[in-house]
């Protein structure tokens, strides 16, 4: 064979093997799998529905370890090993809570007992209002005849508390979370290091920085809702003296940290001062408490939210929105309150991941 009919040769087969391939050797990047891809979201969703009690309880300790770090670091500066200042600074939190309970379970049982004759009216109130939640009718073609069909509506106590079980398993899954808290603060440099171990060399310094990220993230928004429903409870209860409700200095505080719950918060804020306000005030009294809680709501919601959290969480209301129906329908109301940061968190790791920066923007402002 010549020797000048050799590229010839070449130029037409490799021309007929780039016509013949597909993309993968025209672009030298193999073609996405969206069956897997698929396949692999419906696995995880599998495992965060199958296993909500770890999940959340992890989560949960995540975020509290999160928001006590500085404490234990403050304390360090004290000359307090690491291990002691995270035991101080936990079980004072364990202290303050207990308390808080004591004092909540005394100022029910006062509304309770003081409550006597407006509770037979209360009560059936609310049977009243839960018969015609549980069901309604129906019509059909049988409805001419005489005959109705009446179909149950959905029970949605079940759907915001499923996953609980009884109060035995509630009590055993939360006693995992102090050991899980004062672990995750004592070994906290260790696991944010040799988490950023499992991933190559070229990848370790974005995810030192994604971590950092994340961490920040999370304890501005804890640190921020903490004090929302601080101020909300402190305007609340202001208010609802003014306007002579039963027991405001405890409801007040109530209504305001009960506002934070993300797309119910404004119904549950209105739960107690209407509560201990039935019998003893007016409908116009009932409609005014309706418009202050409505009116703080909105005041947290567009002025002291932008104010304390800032630009820390960057994602779009159509973004929030889907994902507290995800995770509320994934977790009930657990997830309605760990929607935001778990998104949140995910639209940061998007950021700093070259193929999923497109998911990030999506979320996004």
């Amino acid at each position: 064979m010549p020797t000048e009919e050799i590229p010839a040769i070449v130029t037409v087969s490799a021309s007929r093997v780039l016509e013949t391939s597909g993309p993968e050797l025209r672009t030298g990047v193999r073609p996405r799998h969206w069956a897997l891809n698929v396949l692999g979201i419906a696995i995880l969703f599998g495992l965060c529905y199958y296993g909500e009690v770890v999940l959340v309880v992890m989560l949960t300790s995540i975020l509290l370890a999160f928001i006590l770090a500085p404490a234990v670091d403050l304390l360090m500066r004290f000359y307090l090993p690491r291990a002691l200042a995270a035991l101080v600074v936990l079980l004072l939190v364990i202290t303050a809570i207990v308390g808080t309970i004591y004092l909540s379970y005394s100022q029910a049982a006062t509304l309770v007992a003081d409550l006597p004759k407006y509770s037979s009216k209360i009560r059936d109130e609310l049977m009243s209002f839960r018969q015609r939640a549980e069901s309604f009718e129906v019509l059909n073609p049988q409805h001419e005849r005489g005959v109705v069909n009446v179909r149950p509506a959905p029970d949605w106590g079940d759907v915001l508390t499923r996953g609980f079980g009884s109060v035995s398993q509630i009590i055993f899954a939360a006693s995992f979370v102090p050991f899980l808290v004062y672990f995750m603060l004592t070994w906290q440099h260790h696991v944010r290091s040799a988490t950023v171990m499992l991933f190559p060399m070229e990848n370790r310094n974005t995810a030192w920085v994604t971590l950092g990220l994340i961490s920040n993230m999370i304890r501005s928004f804890m640190v921020g809702n903490v004090l929302i429903g601080l101020l909300l409870g402190a305007a609340s209860t202001v208010v609802f003296w003014m306007m002579n409700v039963p027991f405001f200095y405890f409801v007040g505080f109530i209504s305001g940290f009960l506002s934070l719950v993300p797309y119910l918060g404004i119904v549950l804020a209105l739960a107690p001062p209407i509560f201990v306000s039935v019998g003893r005030a007016e409908s116009a009294d009932l409609v005014s408490m309706a418009i202050v809680v409505l009116a703080l709501h909105l005041i947290a919601l567009n002025i002291l939210y932008p104010k304390l959290l800032g630009n820390r969480l960057q994602l779009n209301p159509l973004a929030v929105t889907m994902a507290l129906l995800l995770w509320a329908w994934l977790w009930g109301a657990v997830g309605l309150v760990l929607a935001i940061p778990i998104t949140a968190a995910m639209k940061i790791i998007f950021d700093h991941v070259e193929a999923l920066k497109p998911y990030g923007v999506w979320l996004g402002e």
